[in-house]
């Protein structure tokens, strides 16, 4: 299967929604249950770090990615919380480990240093590409949200950049406690 990185936009929304909610239907992606409009999710993501996964054959899209700042306060500029979602059929392919590794690269461009998810335990697959792409688990938080009637517990990950916000001292000895 040939496919291509897009940076997603709003024509891409129809099949970003449908992704959405097959991710919502599973119960173990989010805590939301209904995808926002299109100008909902678009004021709270990054405008430059999105992307969409696109079947080259069909115009498909096949998973998307996006960036959300944790915070307006200054202090936190360059630290975003992934969103990565993959549609049904096309799970465990390769897709969410192609959207988080240029996501990093995206990322680093535009000046983010820390990049964090909050992953339900049970969401495997998400866990492990997060893992594979030096993400690091440093934390849960119990019984944070419910989601239909039950509360879940979220694991807290994060990667740290070794090219933005580091000096080359800091980046030596961070690739030596890693």
């Amino acid at each position: 299967m040939e496919h291509t990185v897009e940076r997603l936009q709003k024509m891409h929304w129809p099949q970003v929604e449908e992704i959405y909610k097959m991710g919502i239907a599973t119960g173990s992606a989010t805590f939301e249950t209904k995808a926002p409009s299109w100008e909902i999710w678009s004021a709270t993501h990054d405008l430059v770090c999105r992307m969409v996964v696109v079947d080259d054959s069909n115009g498909r899209v096949l998973g998307w990615a996006a960036i959300s700042p944790v915070s307006n306060r200054e202090v936190y500029n360059g630290v975003g919380e992934t969103s990565i979602y993959i549609r049904d059929e096309v799970r465990g392919r390769g897709v969410g480990t192609l959207l988080l590794q240029e996501m990093i690269r995206v990322t680093e461009k535009e000046g983010y240093w820390t990049l964090q998810a909050g992953i339900f335990p049970e969401n495997k697959n998400s866990i492990k590409i997060h893992k594979a792409a030096g993400f690091r688990r440093v934390g849960v938080r119990e019984r944070i949200g419910q989601l239909k009637g039950s509360w879940k517990d979220v694991e807290l990950y994060e990667r740290r950049s070794d090219v933005v916000g580091m000096d080359s001292a800091e980046v030596d000895l961070e690739r030596k406690r890693i």
